[in-house]
């Protein structure tokens, strides 16, 4: 048989195939595509392995396209699964048609034997029947050929088919032990980048004690505000005070506002505001979200040290939250902001304090309250503010958690702080270098003069924060304090020290020779150094616990739970 088909297939290689297909799609195509992202992910899995610290997303991805790929081998797979079950089907088919094709070839070489042109010649009885028997002899051979072709080319597909089928599957077979290893190999890296990230993020949470003592002391643990009288600003820690005076050359951080929480009402906003003409409901709904309502507030409350006082008129009046020379309207919002705050202890029933953690009372302000305020208490007698616990603080830096930007256009930007209402009302903590142990600037400075940092000082706390977030040991980090003994003990590194230590997790830096400040949304997003080590880029939040943890003496940016912060080079 396979002289025979030889021999049709030579001859018969124009004759169209009419009466069986048998259809099995090739998968070199998608197989080719597969081996493509194989190639392209072994060298994405090849960098993270290199990588000192792999990204967690980068690993997710990987993760995922890996799970897409096998998606897609494993539908490839059942897809030849169910093209073999076609190819043996086609098979028995042929069966019968074998039989079919040796009994039509068998007939079809008798036919053209017998058939002859003469024989149907000498048989006619006339020339209409010698047409006829031609015309019949020629359909009947024609019709013989087309089914010896299509059987055979079936056969040959079939078996084209079926050598196709056997090399996919080889090199399926190829393609899942490739995968089976990205995905052992892969595994190996997520887990351990994962050891790595814990790791890393343990080190800040596994402080020593002193360290933490350090981090939790710079960072301000307590909210301030005005008090009764306008607080003195210190030159050396102010813009000014730097640009006039700082040695070229030098660094300085410089907070946007300080110790506060940033809920609530700002006081030197509310200053700001009054200024520009709001009235104290346009400065309540702006900080709180809400106008004042009237209640009745009569009766007394208890006020710690003082037994229980009338409420109205003696405890809001010796309120000493905000000066009395201030405008009118942010007196007013003061007052209300005041007494809704100590309406919630009243109505409880609860003793309220009379310092910073709850707010100031002063009983001699209370004896003889200066004319403004005691007009802004009566003024706004019985309002308060439903629903919302009253929080102030002198300054937030031109943003709050509560109520977002407070800037004349409610809006941030590169120069938000040229359209912030503290700056406009003249706060002197809105932006400002931190030097002193305390909030008052008679406080301990441990012996620094000033804020200012020189370059080196500055790379030093560079290569603090390289140390602490690159996988610096426990030994290692355990010496990150102030080289500053004097005021905070313990045995830190000396800068020749942490320079060499933090080498190899991406630090020793020397010198530095300008910083660009980048921010989000009441945040700096990222600290941006030209060094002797080329460009680094450091996370504002962890930069700013790296820099209160090395920073000399009470050199810090106080903000606790958050960092606003621009680093100033003169």
């Amino acid at each position: 048989m396979p002289k025979i088909l030889s021999i049709l297939l030579c001859c018969l290689t124009l004759i169209s195939l009419s009466l069986f297909v048998l259809v099995t799609p090739s998968f070199s195509d998608e197989l080719d595509d597969i081996t493509k992202q194989i190639g392209e992910l072994t060298d994405s899995l090849n960098k993270s392995v290199q990588a000192t610290k792999p990204l967690e997303s980068q690993l997710t991805s990987m993760t995922s396209q890996i799970n897409s790929i096998k998606g897609h081998v494993g539908r490839i797979d059942s897809d030849i699964v169910e093209k073999k079950i076609e190819i043996e089907k086609g098979y028995q088919s042929l069966e019968e048609k074998e039989r079919l094709f040796n009994q039509t070839v068998r007939a079809y070489y008798i036919k053209t034997y017998f058939d002859s042109p003469l024989l149907a010649l000498l048989s006619a009885t006339d020339a209409s029947d010698v047409t006829k028997n031609l015309a019949y002899q020629r359909a009947k051979t024609n019709q013989d050929k087309a089914i010896i072709t299509n059987i055979a080319l079936a056969l040959t597909d079939l078996e084209r088919k079926e050598s196709e089928l056997k090399d996919e599957q080889k090199r399926l077979i190829t393609i899942k032990a490739s995968l089976d290893q990205q995905s052992t190999k892969l595994n190996e890296v997520v887990l351990s980048a994962k050891s790595f990230q814990k790791e890393v993020s343990g080190k800040l949470a596994a402080l020593s004690q002193k360290q933490q003592e350090i981090v939790n002391t710079k960072s301000g643990s307590f909210t301030a505000t005005i008090g009764d009288s306008d607080q003195a600003d210190d030159n050396n820690a102010s813009i000014k005070g730097f640009r006039d005076s700082a040695p070229s050359g030098s660094f300085a951080m410089f907070a946007f506002g300080a110790h506060t929480h940033r809920k609530g009402m700002s006081q030197y906003g509310a200053f700001g505001r009054a200024k520009e003409g709001k009235s104290f409901s346009d400065i309540l709904q702006k900080y709180y979200g809400k106008t004042p309502v009237s209640k009745d507030t009569g009766g007394t409350i208890k006020v710690s040290g003082n037994g229980e006082i009338d409420f109205e008129g003696r405890y809001l009046l010796g309120i000493a939250e905000m000066p009395s020379s201030w405008p009118k309207e942010a007196l007013k919002a003061q007052a209300v902001a005041a007494r809704t705050y100590a309406y919630r202890y009243k109505t409880e029933g609860k003793e309220i304090c009379t310092n910073e953690a709850c707010q100031v009372f002063n009983s001699g302000k209370a004896d003889n309250p200066p004319q403004a305020w005691r007009e802004a208490v009566d003024e706004t007698r019985g309002q308060v503010i439903e629903d919302v616990v009253t929080y102030y603080s002198s300054t937030t830096g031109g943003y709050l958690s509560t109520s977002g930007w407070d800037t004349t256009d409610n809006a941030g930007g590169s120069n938000f702080s040229e359209r912030a209402y503290e700056k406009l009302a003249g706060s002197p903590w809105f932006y400002k270098a931190w030097y002193t142990k305390a909030y008052s600037v008679s406080s301990d400075k441990c012996g620094r003069t000033s804020p200012w940092l020189n370059s080196s000082e500055m790379a030093d706390i560079i290569n603090a924060y390289y140390t602490l977030n690159g996988g610096g040991s426990g030994e290692e980090t355990g010496r990150v304090t102030p080289v500053t003994t004097s005021c905070w003990g313990g045995s830190p590194f000396s800068h020749e020290e942490l320079r060499s230590v933090s080498e190899k997790y991406g630090g020793g830096i020397s010198s530095v020779t300008s910083v660009e400040t980048y921010f989000g949304d009441g945040s700096t997003n990222e600290v941006v150094f030209q060094t002797n080590k080329g460009e680094k880029r450091l996370n504002g939040a962890t930069f700013k616990t790296s820099f209160n943890l090395r920073a000399p003496g009470y050199i810090s940016i106080p903000q606790n739970g958050f960092a606003f912060f621009k680093v100033e080079k003169k």
